[in-house]
């Protein structure tokens, strides 16, 4: 059985505002996108999520360039995933459940250092992610 969590405990003003409405699609995230302030900016709500990994991968960083998203993450470096090939590599980060509406969001979000991917999960889901 799989644990659902949140993203990131979130302060109190935005509890209640956590939305696990299903979606047809599953993104998993591992950086900026848990972020309380970034989830409300991109989807106008919070997303429930379940942890799962993603194997094959490291975990890089990007200076962002990109204005607006820095100032909504309040970071000017983000993570950025690196395919190695190597099973023992290992990302850990949370998969949401999102509408095809909300995915297209989060296209607009990512600057053009990330691309979006189909990945299988360790869970043996498959999901969407930003890859370097």
């Amino acid at each position: 059985m799989r644990d659902v969590i949140l993203a990131p405990p979130q302060p109190a003003e935005y509890r209640g505002n956590v939305s696990d409405q299903p979606g047809d699609q599953l993104l998993f995230t591992y950086g900026s996108l848990q972020d309380a302030e970034v989830q409300l900016d991109t989807f106008g709500r919070l997303l429930a999520g379940e942890r799962d990994a993603l194997r094959g991968y490291t975990i890089d960083y990007a200076e962002i360039d990109d204005a607006r998203v820095a100032e909504v993450s309040g970071l000017s470096v983000h993570p950025i995933l690196r395919r190695t090939g190597n099973a023992i590599d290992t990302v850990v980060g949370t998969v949401v459940h999102i509408t095809s509406d909300e995915l297209d969001a989060a296209d607009e979000y990512e600057v053009s250092l990330y691309r979006r991917v189909r990945v299988p999960l360790a869970s043996g889901r498959e999901a969407w992610v930003y890859v370097g």
